[in-house]
């Protein structure tokens, strides 16, 4: 079975942590957050957004980069308005896991300098500063999905009041 991981640097707005805990739990994908956040878990913005899911979320707190590194191993790919290579060139394997920083500064330079060739972005005009946070996770998350032929999600939906057939 496929892991694909959801690892959030120090998240800002729980309304983008909210988002992507229901994508998480929706697809699959594990979520892993990294503190300080800019928010308390409890807070009402993050509940409206995602709480109805956060039962549902397999989900990793960790005081710091150092504490998810000494705990995790895989294969690392960083999310960047700085990166050189784009997030759908890659070949994603089994247990992935995807990087994402703050809203307001992104990831840490030191560590896209140590990990430069894992470093990817979305492609976007350049004279905007970038999507929104959860937007990029949700298109990041269905790419490597994608890759994997949506595992175990289900391909097709109903009609409640008629039947396509």
């Amino acid at each position: 079975m496929n892991r694909l991981n959801i690892v959030l640097v120090e998240p800002q707005i729980p309304q983008n942590t909210g988002n992507i805990s229901r994508t998480c739990a929706v697809t699959g994908a594990v979520l892993h957050l990294i503190k300080p956040y800019g928010f308390i878990v409890s807070d009402k913005h993050l509940k409206r957004a995602g709480l109805d899911y956060w039962d549902q979320l397999e989900k990793y707190e960790y005081e710091s980069l150092d504490d998810f590194f000494s705990k995790n191993n895989g294969s690392f790919y960083f999310f960047t308005t700085k990166g050189k290579n784009t997030y759908s060139d890659v070949n994603y394997p089994n247990n992935s896991y995807l990087f994402f920083g703050r809203e307001d500064k992104g990831l840490p330079e030191d560590l896209l300098f140590k990990y430069y060739l894992n470093c990817v972005r979305v492609p976007m005009r350049n004279n905007i500063r970038s999507l929104n946070l959860s937007n990029t996770v949700a298109i990041a998350t269905y790419e490597v999905l994608r890759q994997w032929d949506f595992p175990d999600l289900n391909r097709e939906g109903k009609l409640t009041q008629y039947d396509f057939d």
